[in-house]
């Protein structure tokens, strides 16, 4: 079984490594001179029917390979987003939760604020008669 799960990992970095390899100035370099060298078989007196034949058989073969390491990059990168996807409905569960929570908390933060407020008004409402208690008795 080791050996089954290693395999797809390989093949997989492969496939990353190509895919990465052929969006590279130096891949669109290679593949330009492969093309123009195909014309080259001409000199070497091969019909020009059979070298543009060779030349189109292998661009479509080409074209075919790059279709599948397009598809298994977006494949990739799906399977990435579905990733974060759960992540952020993870994150938003944990943030209502965490709201819920604090609910109460601000419940009881509103009730001592309005505590706090009666209690000032009353010590200032006692000051004001203190003070009038003692100029009233100078």
């Amino acid at each position: 079984m080791g050996k089954k799960q290693k395999q797809p990992r390989a093949l997989q970095r492969v496939s990353i490594s190509v895919t990465r390899w052929m969006g590279t100035p130096w891949s669109i370099l290679l593949h330009s001179g492969i093309f123009a060298s195909t014309f080259v078989l001409i000199l070497f007196g091969i019909d020009s029917n059979r070298v543009m034949l060779i030349l189109t058989t292998a661009v479509s073969l080409e074209a075919i390979y790059l279709s599948l390491f397009i598809q298994m990059t977006v494949n990739r990168n799906t399977e990435s987003l579905e990733e974060v996807e759960e992540d952020v409905e993870d994150i938003s569960e944990d943030v209502e939760d965490i709201s819920e929570d604090t609910s109460p908390v601000e419940d009881s933060l509103k009730v001592i604020e309005q505590q706090l407020t009666q209690l000032a008004e009353s010590i200032h409402e006692l000051k004001k008669h203190q003070v009038i208690e003692d100029t009233s008795q100078k």
